[in-house]
């Protein structure tokens, strides 16, 4: 029966093509890590050194708001034809239902990150610390496809709350120029942990928290995300 489900989801995907090349976003970025990069360094002379984990911050922190594009408007297609209405009548759960395509969303997120960072060989990061960042950054995709159908009703809302979600890349951006308590003001957004950590494999040093609290009270923290969207989810788009 899930195998169903994971067939029919990227039968789905396969034929938007806006999905198939978000997609393709870990394949692009790894290219570009592997060979853009080092291109230009050898042709122009410029260090990237200085900027290595910001740009795998960047790299990182898109993947999980792609993917969770990919199931938020998967998950709008089944409103639109009422999939999620006739799974209620059936002996299905609908937690089961979500819980799987949110589970399935989160792998690909992860494996995707995995492949993006092991590849385009940034940072010279062990892999032990890629999978730490794969792991925790993962958790992000679920949150934001249960964002864009709590917030939105049709695909037009749900490109407008997708944008509004992305710009929030920002602020973990922002935090990578703080390694003092004024850091904590950006620890709203999900993305923050996830950045503190890729810059503290980096660089190792100069941080206002250890490795292990940035990374506990991160994943603390997007667990926690995770449970209350959906609840809130459940509450707006189910129950309602």
């Amino acid at each position: 029966m899930y195998m169903d489900f994971f067939k029919a989801e990227l039968k789905k995907w396969s034929r938007d093509p806006m999905m198939g090349f978000m997609v393709s976003y870990p394949v692009i970025f790894a290219m570009l890590g592997r060979y853009f990069l080092p291109w230009l360094s050898r042709n122009y002379g410029f260090d990237f050194t200085p900027f290595t984990d910001l740009i795998l911050v960047i790299m990182v922190l898109i993947l999980p708001i792609s993917y969770g594009a990919l199931i938020g408007f998967s998950i709008l297609d089944d409103r639109d034809d009422n999939v999620l209405i006739n799974i209620m009548a059936t002996p299905l759960s609908i937690h089961k239902f979500l819980g799987f395509r949110l589970v399935i969303v989160f792998l690909l997120c992860f494996l995707a990150t995995l492949f993006t960072m092991s590849f385009s060989n940034i940072g010279d990061l062990s892999f032990r610390n890629i999978v730490a960042v794969s792991l925790l950054a993962s958790l992000e995709a679920p949150i934001s496809g249960l964002l864009i159908n709590t917030f939105s009703r049709s695909k037009i809302e749900g490109f407008a709350i997708m944008k509004a979600g992305g710009s929030i890349i920002i602020f973990p951006i922002v935090a990578l120029f703080f390694n003092d308590i004024k850091e904590l003001f950006f620890s709203f957004a999900p993305g923050f942990w996830t950045a503190k950590v890729i810059s503290y494999f980096v660089k190792d040093s100069g941080f206002y928290l250890t490795y292990n609290q940035y990374y506990i009270i991160g994943l603390a923290y997007m667990l926690a995300l995770n449970v209350l969207v959906y609840r809130l989810f459940i509450k707006r788009v189910i129950l309602n």
